[in-house]
Order: C-alpha cells, then structure tokens, then sequence
C-alpha cells in the first residue's frame, strides 16, 4: 500500500514539474537549440581594432635604399642619401599628426639620445618616416624644428630626417621592416606600435628596439653593432664584446663567456709583459 502511494506522489510531481518548466517558454516559441558556438568573446580573443597590426623582426633583411622619398625641405631623394660610409641608421615608422604614441616614441628617443656622447651626423643618422600617405614635408618639416629644440645639440640637424613618401612606396618599406598598421576608423587614427629599428650602413635591419622608452647603453650598442664596430673608440668595442643582445628582454646584458676570454687575454698579455721587463732587468744586471 505504501509503495503503491509513493509511486502515485513521484507521478504527480513529475507531471507538476512539467507543467511548472512549460509555463516559463518564451512566448514566440521554443528556446533556440545550443549550437556549443560561445554568444561572448571570450578574453582571449583580440579585438577587431588591433588585428594585423605589430611588428614582425626581419633582422638580416635589406631595404630598397633606391626607393624614393620626400624630406622635410619638400625635395625627392633617394633612400640612399640618409645611409653613408660607416655610419648607421635609426628609422622609426612614426605619423607626424599622431596624438599619443608616436610623439611618447620619439619623445623618449630624443631623451636617450641626450645622454649618449654620440650624436646624429657624426656617428649615426635618423629617419622618422611618416606612414601617412596623406601627410606633407611642411608637417615633417615642423616636426622635426621642434625635436631638434627639444634636443639641444647644435651643429646636428643635418642628422635629422623627417620624410614623407606616397602610399606605395610607405608599403613597400615598412613591409620590408616588418611594420604592420592599419586606420582605426572609429577613433579617427591609425593603430600601429612602436620601434626603433637600427639599420646597418648598406640599409640592412640590424636591430629592433621595441617600446617608446629605451637605455642609453642599449641604443649605442645597437648602433655599433649595426656598424661593425666601426662607430666608435676601442672602449666601445670592448664594451660590444662584452654585451650581447637578448631578444626576450629586448635588451643588451653581459656575455659573461666572452668577459671570461677578455679577462684571460689581459692576464697573460700582463704575465707577458712582466715576463719581458723582468728579462730585460736580468740581462742589464748581468751585463
């Protein structure tokens, strides 16, 4: 008897569930079937603004130095004209009319420069090439009046390059340096990152240094990395045999093998020496 009343309550409640979960379908029809699609973007996912758009490093790759410009004076030139004898390039894909980080990239570019002994037109060059087809040389050429101001070294504005370029040719540079950008249409600006990309003398990639802030020490040793040594005094070739680029860090740290080798060289150069002179001494006390 009990059983059969138990039975007959779980009937019931489980008709009464049913009625219960019938009466809270939407009222257009039955609740669309789970396709196990996710209606949110998950976290992960990068958003629509910043698809194809960052730097991809072509280190060892070349660029068309026959590619023709135009320079803050309004007047056409080759690539070329900036890449001379011995001395290395920093190019940095900027647009002049940029409201944010173009201006924090070469703002902290100048920054650093102001720290080195070095400076543009004697051991090295710059170009700020505008990505922006649209802008013009007398954009650049205000530019670059108010960087060299904000320099403060004399005597280097011949170092300094802002130019401008028609749309083709922009693309074709900065695919060969491996710099991707892209107009955000609803913020009205281009999307794009931020590199100062060193070159060696005959225009091939050497060096990438990521951000808009950068070490003193990291950017000279870039150049006379770029330049083979040749860019500097002997100390700064020690200084290059000592340092090694990281590319996890972005940065230069110490080559503690090649510090070994050099320290080894000094001592027997030294043990040598005295060697020599204590020789000397005993030949002079036998004679």
């Amino acid at each position: 008897m009990k059983t059969k009343m138990l039975l007959t309550l779980l009937i019931f409640f489980s008709l009464s569930s049913s009625a219960d979960n019938d009466s809270f379908a939407p009222v257009g029809g039955p609740k669309e079937a789970y396709t196990g699609r996710d209606t949110v973007k998950i976290s992960s996912e990068v958003p629509e603004e910043l698809k194809n758009i960052g730097i991809t490093e072509k280190i060892g790759s070349y660029i068309d130095l026959n590619l023709m410009v135009t320079n803050e004076n309004g007047q056409p030139v080759a690539l070329a004209t900036f890449f001379k004898s011995h001395k290395p390039v920093i190019m940095s894909p900027v647009y002049f009319n940029c409201p944010g980080l173009c201006n924090f990239h070469l703002n902290g570019l100048v920054e650093t420069l102001k720290a080195l002994d070095w400076s543009p037109s004697d051991q090295f060059e710059i170009v700020a090439l505008s990505f922006d087809s649209k802008e013009t040389s007398e954009v650049a050429l205000k530019k670059k009046e108010n960087y060299l101001k904000l320099y403060g070294r004399t005597k280097t504005e011949n170092g300094w390059h802002f130019v401008t370029a028609d749309e083709a040719t922009v693309k074709k540079i900065t695919e060969s340096v491996g710099f991707k950008f892209k107009w955000n249409e609803q913020a009205k600006e281009w999307s794009h990152a931020s590199a100062a990309i060193v070159l060696t003398p005959d225009g091939k990639i050497s060096r990438y240094l990521h951000g808009i802030q950068f070490e003193s020490r990291d950017v000279k040793l870039a150049l006379n990395e770029a330049a083979s040594g040749k860019a500097g005094n002997l100390v700064d070739s020690v200084m290059l045999y000592c340092f090694k680029y990281d590319s996890h860090q972005s940065k230069y740290g110490l080559q503690v093998f090649n510090i070994m080798k050099l320290a080894g060289a000094i001592t027997v150069a030294a043990l040598a020496l005295w060697l020599l002179l204590a020789m000397i001494r005993a030949k002079r006390e036998n004679t």
